[in-house]
């Protein structure tokens, strides 16, 4: 099978993760740019990216470039596609849109004008023309402007591949699954200690902490990929595939704790770890953090999503307080990491970060904060390792 070249798409600040993830997979030519990382790969690679990459929102194929300077040139460049290779008269599609360009201002013009170019070239060859499906398309494509260039791709994932399939209950303003994954692994989360999420919502971060301590592919619960409906989709290549990412599973040997202070979280959370098939690593309690201590021996690594924002109906400058503190009275030997989009707030904690990366939660610019909480004095650390 030939390479080609893809795209995987993620969120601002997850770039390097993104292209650490594809050279262990085994991609190649694998470069980093804004939100993406390009490298190439055979159709087999293509299936296992969409199924094992825990940072990847979509993972697009681009079959062409053109210059575009107005409608005309978007028309004719759409139109220079043999579009029958992709897709049949008979068949669906839908267009998705991104525009950064002075010359197009609006991603819906630019995708009905692609929609035309499409139609158009159809009726003309076959005197009848493939329909429009926005639910349940036999191919997704994508349009992206980028100043004067267009790149047109087939979209292999379809909905974005943060939608693993094991969430079926949410709480307020969950976590995206990608972002949850990506801070794992900024964090160095490994799986070889004990896990804790001390204010867990519905289990995102358990559930995807798990997953990377057991090796498990990040989509391997979705129902659908977008290249299950491709002209060329090979199901005994797929199944060859999944089952060599399954024979990686490994066991995990420590335990994944997760608290929350609502009950209605707490049940939400259980019920997604049981979809995830993940119950058996992930103990789960009805506990305010606050009134707790550490319970295991040995180093412990946390991370969690404090409410903030919208979410957070009591005293701000009290609550951080109350992290840090809690932190460092009863977390000795713990490397702590939260996520907030209130940087004011972290001054509160009263612990110094040792440090700060810059992501977004949506569109709140946040930062992911390290604090890290020694066993007795931080002199006494380096005293007992030399």
């Amino acid at each position: 099978m030939e390479n080609f070249k893809m795209v995987a798409k993620t969120l601002f600040g997850l770039e390097e993760v993104l292209a650490k993830e594809l050279q262990l997979l085994g991609a190649t030519k694998v470069k980093e740019g804004t939100r993406m990382v390009s490298f190439e790969g055979d159709k087999g690679f293509l299936y296992k990216a969409n199924l094992a990459l825990r940072t990847a929102l979509k993972i697009l194929v681009p079959i062409k470039q053109f210059a575009v300077y107005n409608e005309s040139n978007l028309y004719k460049g759409i139109q220079s596609i043999d579009w029958s290779k992709y897709i049949g008269a008979h068949q669906s599609f839908v267009i998705d849109s991104t525009v950064f360009s002075d010359q197009f201002n609006n991603s819906l013009f630019v995708s009905l004008k692609a929609k035309d170019a499409i139609v158009d070239q159809f009726r003309d060859k076959f005197d009848k023309r493939p329909n429009v499906d926005k639910d349940f398309p036999d191919l997704r494509i994508n349009v992206h402007i980028q100043r004067d260039l267009c790149t047109v791709s087939l979209d292999s994932s379809g909905a974005s591949l943060h939608q693993r399939g094991y969430k079926t209950a949410t709480n307020i303003a969950p976590i995206n699954e990608v972002l949850a994954a990506g801070m794992l692994l900024l964090s160095g989360w490994d799986g070889r200690s004990h896990f804790m999420d001390p204010m867990c919502g519905s289990g995102t971060l358990l559930i995807e902490a798990a997953m990377i301590a057991c090796n498990i592919p990040a989509n391997i619960n979705r129902k659908e990929f977008a290249f299950e409906r491709w002209n060329d989709w090979d199901a005994d290549l797929f199944e060859v595939i999944q089952s060599s990412l399954l024979k990686r599973v490994r066991e995990f040997h420590y335990t994944i704790q997760g608290y929350d202070k609502a009950p209605s979280a707490v049940m939400k959370a259980q019920d997604n770890a049981r979809n995830a098939n993940l119950e058996e690593y992930i103990k789960i309690e009805n506990v305010n953090f606050f009134e707790t201590s550490k319970e295991v021996e040995g180093p412990l690594h946390m991370v969690f999503n404090p409410p903030y924002g919208e979410r957070l109906d009591i005293n701000l400058e009290r609550f951080y307080r109350e992290i840090g503190d809690t932190l460092k009275q009863g977390y000795p030997g713990t490397d702590a990491w939260f996520i907030t989009a209130n940087i004011e707030a972290l001054k509160y904690v009263g612990l110094r970060p040792s440090r700060k990366i810059k992501l977004f939660n949506g569109k709140l610019e946040a930062r992911l904060a390290k604090y890290e909480l020694y066993e007795g004095s931080k002199k006494g650390k380096y005293m007992n390792q030399n």
